[in-house]
């Protein structure tokens, strides 16, 4: 790849369209993303919708990210896209994009796994205090995603436990819809947390204390929608209430699988958080506190990172692209593709 001067990547899994442009050390030289917000009325993302958003936004988006970055598409050495997990109408948009645009300049395509992108991100330069090297634990925690993760190596990925029904971001937005708060909720209710006191209503933390590391926020969705349907409490204090729960049950699963991790002699030497639930600051501080605890590292990406954004889907490829990943034009978009299913580019179709 003589050509790989810079690369060339893009989001659109779910209903972020993001498109970003990395040199091969990772410095980001232009990014841009729309937040889509057609699909506000409805309470929740509108796969349809979604879809023809990316189609409508996604190549201006490139175009500015290009102009950004003061360069002609014909200085690209490579174009990387997510390609599943994800919505596939959305998937389908933006690897298509990307293969074309890869084939139009004859360079590589890296089909780059949404989660993965996540699970790396804290490797960016500039990202963390220290060195993120391996092994580290990640905390996923996201509107669709809720998984504890042994970050062993790029593709090396052993999943240590997962939600059982909601995801923490889903029920973030669950319980924001019953404090009326619309929808995204989770910023809302962050915000009406910070006038609230936690301690004002019980609420549970389920599976707090029992072994492994999975989670369960189902039944602390429904008691706060009893909460609510009484009427006996302020809205404010259960969004504290909730909000503290919810960091409360991760920070105590995170440190079930910190105690896993070193059962199997792979002692991390960082817990890693990402994600958008990743970006709020009651989750953060819980979690630092824990590892601060264990006496080990602590790292969060920044809050533009936390949510989905092209650049981690930039850096993945990079990963990948210094470890000899071959082309990916042949890999379909997937709406499943799970961690652990991956593998290093050496072990690629062995």
């Amino acid at each position: 790849m003589d050509r790989m001067d810079y690369l060339l990547a893009i989001e659109s899994s779910c209903d972020e369209t993001a498109a970003a442009v990395l040199d091969t050390q990772g410095r980001v030289l232009g990014e841009t993303l729309l937040s889509q917000m057609d699909h506000l009325p409805y309470g929740g993302v509108v796969p349809e919708i979604a879809a023809r958003a990316h189609l409508a936004h996604l190549p201006g988006l490139v175009d500015k990210a290009l102009r950004r970055a003061g360069i002609e598409a014909a200085a690209l050495g490579a174009v990387a896209a997510s390609t599943g997990p994800g919505l596939i109408g959305g998937l389908i948009v933006g690897s298509s994009f990307g293969k074309g645009f890869a084939l139009s300049l004859g360079v590589p395509f890296i089909a780059v796994n949404h989660i993965e992108a996540h699970a790396l991100s804290p490797r960016l330069p500039g990202v963390s205090e220290r060195e993120v090297a391996f092994p580290y634990l990640l905390m996923l925690v996201s509107g669709g995603h809720c998984q504890c993760v042994a970050v062993e190596g790029v593709g090396r990925y052993r999943r240590l436990g997962g939600t059982i029904d909601d995801a923490a971001g889903e029920a973030f937005d669950k319980a924001a819809k019953l404090l009326g708060l619309g929808w995204p909720g989770g910023p809302a209710l962050e915000r009406l947390a910070a006038t609230g006191d936690a301690r004002a209503v019980s609420l549970p933390r389920p599976l707090l204390g029992r072994p492994g590391c999975d989670f369960s926020f189902s039944g602390l969705k429904t008691a706060v929608a009893q909460i609510v349907a009484r009427g006996d409490a302020r809205a404010e204090d259960i969004a504290a209430g909730f909000q503290a729960a919810v960091a409360d049950v991760l920070a105590d699963r995170a440190g079930h699988a910190l105690a896993m991790m070193r059962q199997t002699g792979s002692a991390p030497g960082l817990m890693v958080v990402a994600g958008g639930v990743a970006a709020n600051a009651a989750v953060r501080a819980a979690l630092r506190t824990l590892a601060d605890a264990e006496g080990i590292g602590f790292s969060a990406p920044p809050q533009r990172l936390c949510t989905d954004n092209a650049v981690m889907v930039g850096w993945a490829a990079l990963e990948r692209l210094r470890l000899g990943e071959a082309d990916g034009l042949a890999t379909p978009a997937r709406p499943r593709w799970p961690l652990d299913e991956m593998r290093p580019p050496a072990e690629m179709g062995a």
